[in-house]
């Protein structure tokens, strides 16, 4: 499936979005790399050694300027395959303490950019009659957890567009995976913003030991080649596991478990 194909990987300047770009080229895919950091995207497109790479530089934020790199992508490769929604902040604060311009900037981020990107490309897919959203959630976008408020509300939403997304253009031959990590060792939670919108600049401790990047990309990379509509990845022991079988199956239990998580 993958030789060949073009896909637009965002936030392929680190982490998962980085291995990412790692494992499709080392696939045979042609990629069009996106981040805000020309440099970061230079050197990641200088690990994918064989592959036919595009740096195309965005901001998630600044949506307006995408239907004018859509068709740069088009004059470049003629087509796209797959684009891989990476790209994304998280947060680590309390309700009563983060600032409205902090939620803001996460959903403009995470979930507004993700959409709109989405909606400059699809004209090319449906029209080709084919295609692939792959997109990076979370296991927060399925269980709200203390200090996350406003990034797990911007995964929730997420999941509620892809899902009716996916229900409009199956018949299109487009398709749509989830993909939801649990803990992964990137910079996520060094990246977090607080209550006034700076970095934490720490690493967790749930993430420092978190499943490597490079594993979850092969795992990524597998359920995309074999078109799951959505999929848990990473290490999935412990607290992870458990919160996803309590949601479905005793969510007053996992309720009680959450609250006792809050800072006191």
């Amino acid at each position: 499936m993958l030789p060949g194909q073009v896909v637009w990987i965002t936030g392929a300047s680190s982490g998962i979005g980085e291995e990412l770009a790692v494992g499709f080229a080392a696939a045979g895919a042609k990629l069009v790399l996106s981040a805000r950091r020309p440099e970061e995207l230079a050197r990641v497109a200088a690990r994918c050694a064989g592959a036919e790479v595009l740096v195309l530089p965005l901001d998630l934020a600044k949506s307006d300027a995408f239907e004018g790199l859509v068709p740069r992508v088009l004059a470049h490769f003629g087509r796209i395959d797959l684009v891989v929604h990476n790209g994304g902040i998280s947060q680590r604060s309390l309700v009563k303490d983060t600032e409205m311009a902090v939620h803001r900037r996460i959903m403009e981020v995470n979930y507004f950019g993700t959409v709109a990107l989405t909606r400059a490309v699809l004209p090319s897919m449906l029209a080709a009659k084919q295609g692939q959203f792959v997109v990076i959630s979370s296991v927060a976008g399925k269980v709200g957890t203390p200090l996350r408020s406003a990034y797990c509300a911007s995964k929730h939403a997420l999941h509620g567009f892809f899902d009716s997304l996916r229900a409009e253009v199956a018949k299109e031959g487009i398709s749509v995976t989830m993909i939801c990590p649990g803990y992964i060792a990137t910079e996520v939670s060094k990246n977090a913003l607080t209550a006034d919108g700076s970095p934490t600049n720490r690493t967790g401790e749930d993430i420092a030991n978190g499943f490597s990047a490079e594993a979850t990309a092969r795992q990524i990379i597998a359920a995309v080649s074999a078109k799951k509509s959505e999929v848990y990845v990473g290490r999935f022991v412990g607290k992870e596991r458990l919160a996803l079988g309590m949601k479905r199956f005793l969510p007053g239990v996992l309720e009680r478990l959450v609250q006792n998580q809050a800072p006191k």
